[in-house]
């Protein structure tokens, strides 16, 4: 049985900080400067946790030598990540491995030492040097390249393109790359031993998914993205998402048709010479997927639009 344990809330004062939903990333303000960093802590195994708060979910992988950190959430997190790590073991930090661009899952890697090798997808290293936010990822605008304002640090240090395998024994971790979805370099991170897997955002939870097409993301591919981790990676228990509580592989498979069934609806209006606008107006989630987030107009049109544009 999982459990969930609140270790603790950490003060730090400095760099941006706000709550925000799967894929977006924060906006300023004095309050989010000052609000308190809170830390919360879930126990999925013995050496695998999962720290929420601040961004997407971070794993905390514990293996014999080190440890590896999946995600790094937003400006201002990664000390605290940090801080709460050393709460956790003693054993150094070897590796940080990011799922995907955008700021609430990478900009805690400026904080970390040097030392760190960073890990991603081809796409996201090429993403995150430029740190491009479309109205979804940013809808206040195009922030500050956080890599460039820290002169690099906290870059990846290596990358891959369809499949990696990192550590072995209980130590393994298997990363995947199956397509485009969120963006076009969604890393999956695979803990085989603990029967495990890191998502990211690509299912970010059940909902309607951020579709960065200014990354690469697709409303007509994620279906298939998501049936082909589903089908690929075996003997899973428990997917960590990228915002939202653990799933199962059930759940996966039902959220790839979920996706299939919004890029069909949205195709079946817009051969009948619906706009987007009337799209995003009539559609609402079906009935079977009871439990799904309703999204929000604005979160609703970007979906229908990104389709549009890829229907022509």
């Amino acid at each position: 049985m999982k459990r969930t344990i609140v270790l603790g809330t950490l003060l730090t004062v400095g760099a941006l900080s706000v709550a925000v939903t799967a894929s977006q990333q924060p906006a300023g303000g004095a309050a989010a400067q000052a609000a308190p960093k809170v830390v919360e802590v879930e126990k999925l195994r013995d050496n695998l946790f999962v720290l929420t708060g601040g961004g997407g979910n971070t794993a905390v992988f514990v293996g014999a030598s080190g440890v590896v950190v999946v995600d790094t959430k937003n400006p201002g997190w990664g000390q605290p990540i940090l801080d709460k790590i050393k709460e956790l073991t003693p054993k150094p930090i070897t590796t940080i491995i990011n799922t995907h661009t955008h700021g609430d899952h990478v900009s805690g890697n400026v904080e970390f030492p040097a030392t760190v090798e960073v890990v991603v997808h081809e796409n996201t290293a090429a993403n995150m040097q430029e740190m491009r936010a479309s109205t979804q990822t940013a809808p206040n605008g195009q922030p500050p390249n956080i890599f460039k304002a820290n002169n690099g640090r906290g870059m990846p240090k290596k990358t891959f393109k369809d499949r990696m395998t990192i550590g072995a024994g209980g130590d393994r971790i298997d990363l995947y790359y199956f397509g485009r979805g969120h963006t076009n370099g969604d890393a999956w991170i695979v803990f085989p031993a603990l029967r495990a897997m890191h998502a990211g955002d690509i299912f970010s939870g059940k909902n309607i998914p951020g579709l960065d097409a200014v990354n690469g993301g697709s409303g007509l591919a994620i279906a298939d993205t998501l049936t082909k981790a589903a089908d690929t990676v075996k003997n899973i228990d428990t997917i960590i998402t990228g915002h939202s509580r653990t799933m199962t592989v059930a759940d996966l498979r039902e959220y790839a048709q979920f996706n299939r069934d919004f890029a069909n609806d949205v195709r079946a209006a817009k051969s009948a010479g619906k706009s987007a606008d009337d799209v995003a107006k009539a559609w609402k989630i079906p009935a079977k997927y009871a439990g799904y987030a309703t999204p929000t107009p604005v979160r609703l049109l970007q979906n229908v639009q990104v389709v549009f544009d890829e229907l022509k």
